[in-house]
């Protein structure tokens, strides 16, 4: 993590499962049961928003999202992915990365709205998703020799 603010979780924390780590920013795997494969793409150092970013580093951070996006999409076949950068909560700039499926329990809703109907958790084989990812990432320890997308 950061040495960026002292009260800001993700600058204290990983925010969820560590998938990989670049010089600059992170992926994580949250732990979400009622939307599996839900990612976030973590900037390192405490800035609020894209444009507090360089070019060149916005590019890169969005590059990570459009992988995430990519092997969720070939790895879980959801119907949406919902891509979201909000930080009303967490104001450190990350990137949702979130698989959805018409019959998931908040669709066609943001997973942060009341739930619509209750669905048993949907299974996701972790081990195989997590592998796809850190492939996709360039390893488990990143660094900027992940494949272009």
């Amino acid at each position: 993590m950061t040495a960026g603010s002292a009260a800001c979780p993700l600058c204290q924390e990983a925010g969820g499962e560590l998938v990989w780590q670049g010089a600059d920013h992170r992926v994580i795997l949250a732990d979400e049961p009622r939307h599996p494969g839900f990612c976030r793409v973590i900037w390192g150092a405490h800035v609020r928003e894209m444009s507090d970013l360089a070019p060149a580093d916005a590019a890169r951070l969005f590059a990570t999202v459009l992988r995430v996006e990519g092997v969720l999409r070939e790895q879980l076949a959801p119907d949406k992915v919902n891509l979201a950068s909000l930080g009303n909560v967490v104001p450190h700039l990350h990137w949702h990365v979130i698989p959805r499926w018409t019959d998931d329990s908040h669709f066609p809703d943001p997973v942060w709205a009341v739930a619509r109907r209750e669905v048993p958790p949907r299974a996701i084989d972790r081990t195989v998703l997590l592998a796809a990812l850190r492939r996709a990432l360039g390893g488990a320890r990143g660094g900027e020799g992940a494949a272009p997308i």
